[in-house]
């Protein structure tokens, strides 16, 4: 009887059981990577540390003015374990973002020496060179750590999502392939399981890591292989349970959101699946050639296959994903990860609709396979290892020069919005942002130049005009600012555009008109403090102090902080007195 012909370990890569736990000058290498990672990642993204609240970072919960409460509310969020991480800062250093930030770059570091291990993982599975496996995968994880695309998952406040998601999920995948055996112990699987818990409550695309350990048993355990899978049922049906009553308890967030969802009626799921067969060529451009980060992407949809292109980007999707089978094992690192990129990238990237079709800080957790794409060249490519390594040293270097500029324009909302603008010449939130941070930094007629840019690209709504008549009033324009509350006032009528309507007219000393229009807003809203500041001003201005009194009262009886309101109280008590005693 003949034998059954061997299968040829040239071209398969070598079964996960015969690896055994990572040896203990590894981890040491790993921590050594780690701790120089962390200390680089504070170098780079020095600019940053001190950087403003930025875009939404001011609508997060602990951002609102007068926020206040215990440690219960903010586990009650959607994401209890980013939330948990907030409240931390918050208790360190309440609103000071310097501490927030300083969480954001250890988050970073961390990762990165996540990645090593990883990436070194996977190099033995290849069988590469053992000299070079060090090498390379210390490439792989500096890059990650310097790359400027993830400056808006560190530099951003809000970015944490992001970055501490995939610090859990890489967690739980370096957890899972430094597993001793090929099936997985209980233990194992209880300890992949709770950290991907942790990742999926801080953001909810790391949904997409189960998808990634079902590839990584089936590319390496023992190769091509459904056996692995089949092992290690102890992992994967508590996942499969977890994921149904996810399901369930997601579902109608799922179908009903706003910004992300099936259930949004002008980008339905066809669109956006042919609007990312584009998109998904943009962030492996950017992974190479990272020149066109910006925070926020003008970037068209597709409204059928054919529209912009997205046809070729699918057909070059397809053909890709038949090179990468063709090849794999010829090339198992490269093609693992192209499928490994595509499965994390998913989440945001195929059929599920997000309000924005693209945003830079995505590719922070599909990453990995980008750099596993990298390293199958570098594993084999025949040079010096000396002249490898200063090569790659160099590319670092370029790509560290390049994250800490990022971290700069994060360090500021004007060198931030101006990028944006720059880049994005034509989106109206990108002007609107711009013109709002002018405002704040005091340059209000480079503020009403850009109100009007965006004004000129779309419909300014009710926050525009108010802001655009704000910067009219503070260079003394009181006609133009009036002109634009007008308009804020036909789009949403209430008592604080009122009351600004008011001080328009104030300011030219119609005081019966600016009356009447208090008077307005206080049939809208009578609990609305600042309507009763505002005439109790008017009435010192026109010498009624009894009447300021009666008003200023009235505001600090709803809203006892007011402290301008208690120093214009004591005044208009002084005036009323005097002129008791005349």
């Amino acid at each position: 009887m003949k034998s059954k012909p061997q299968r040829s370990l040239a071209k398969t890569p070598p079964p996960l059981g015969r690896v055994t736990a990572a040896p203990r000058g590894v981890a040491l290498k790993a921590l050594g990577f780690t701790a120089a990672a962390v200390l680089i990642a504070f170098l780079v993204y020095a600019p940053s540390l001190n950087g403003p609240f930025l875009f939404d970072d001011t609508s997060l919960l602990f951002a609102l003015p007068g926020f206040s409460a215990p440690l219960g509310v903010w586990l009650r969020n959607v994401r209890p374990v980013l939330y948990f991480t907030y409240w931390i800062n918050n208790q360190l250093s309440g609103l000071q973002t310097y501490s927030f930030h300083v969480m954001n770059v250890l988050i970073h570091g961390l990762t990165a020496g996540l990645i090593f291990l990883i990436v070194r993982r996977l190099l033995v599975w290849a069988k590469t060179e053992e000299s070079r496996r060090d090498l390379v995968a210390a490439f792989c994880a500096g890059l990650f750590l310097l790359h400027p695309a993830q400056s808006e998952a560190v530099g951003y406040v809000a970015g944490r999502s992001e970055s501490l998601s995939t610090l859990f999920a890489m967690t739980a995948f370096a957890v899972f392939v430094y597993r001793k055996q090929t099936a997985a112990s209980w233990t194992n699987a209880a300890a992949v399981l709770m950290f991907f818990g942790a990742a999926l409550m801080s953001k909810e695309q790391t949904i997409a890591l189960p998808a990634a350990l079902l590839l990584t048993d089936f590319w390496w355990n023992p190769g091509f292989s459904f056996r692995g899978i089949r092992d290690n049922w102890k992992l994967y049906a508590p996942i499969a349970l977890g994921g149904l009553a996810g399901l369930a308890f997601f579902w109608r967030l799922i179908m009903n959101a706003e910004t992300a969802g099936f259930g949004m009626k002008d980008l339905p799921w066809y669109q956006y699946f042919f609007t990312q067969c584009r998109a998904l060529f943009v962030y492996i451009g950017n992974f190479v050639l990272p020149l066109w980060l910006t925070v926020d992407w003008d970037f068209p949809i597709s409204r059928n296959i054919l529209d912009r292109g997205a046809i070729f980007g699918l057909v070059v999707l397809l053909a890709l994903g038949g090179l990468a089978w063709h090849y794999r094992r010829r090339f198992p690192l490269a093609s693992f990860g192209f499928f490994l990129y595509l499965i994390l990238m998913a989440p945001t990237s195929s059929i599920l609709p997000i309000k924005d079709p693209i945003a830079d800080r995505r590719l922070y957790f599909s990453m990995l396979g980008l750099l596993l794409i990298a390293a199958e060249p570098l594993s084999r490519i025949r040079l010096d290892r000396k002249v490898l390594g200063a090569a790659c040293a160099v590319v670092l270097l370029m790509a560290g020069g390049a994250a800490y500029a990022r971290a700069a324009i994060w360090s500021d909302a004007v060198l931030l919005w101006e990028d944006t603008a720059r880049k994005s010449p034509n989106k109206f939130r990108a002007r609107f942002h711009l013109a709002f941070a002018y405002y704040e930094q005091g340059r209000y007629s480079d503020a009403i130049a850009e109100f009007e840019k965006a004004a000129r690209i779309e419909a300014p709504n009710y926050n525009m005009l108010v802001d655009w008549g704000l910067a009219h009033d503070a260079i003394n324009q009181p006609d133009m600012a009036l002109a634009r509350f007008r308009q804020a006032a036909r789009l949403e009528a209430t008592a604080h555009i009122y009351s600004q309507i008011a001080m328009a007219y104030a300011k030219r000393s119609q005081w019966p008109e600016a009356l009447a229009e208090l008077a307005t807003g206080e049939k809208l809203d009578p609990n609305y403090a600042p309507t009763y500041v505002y005439r109790g001003k008017i009435y010192l201005k026109t010498n009624m102090p009894a009447s300021a009194v009666a008003s200023y009262e009235r505001a600090l009886a709803l809203d006892p902080k007011l402290t301008e309101a208690r120093q214009e109280l004591d005044l208009a008590r002084q005036m009323l007195r005097a002129q008791a005693q005349k």
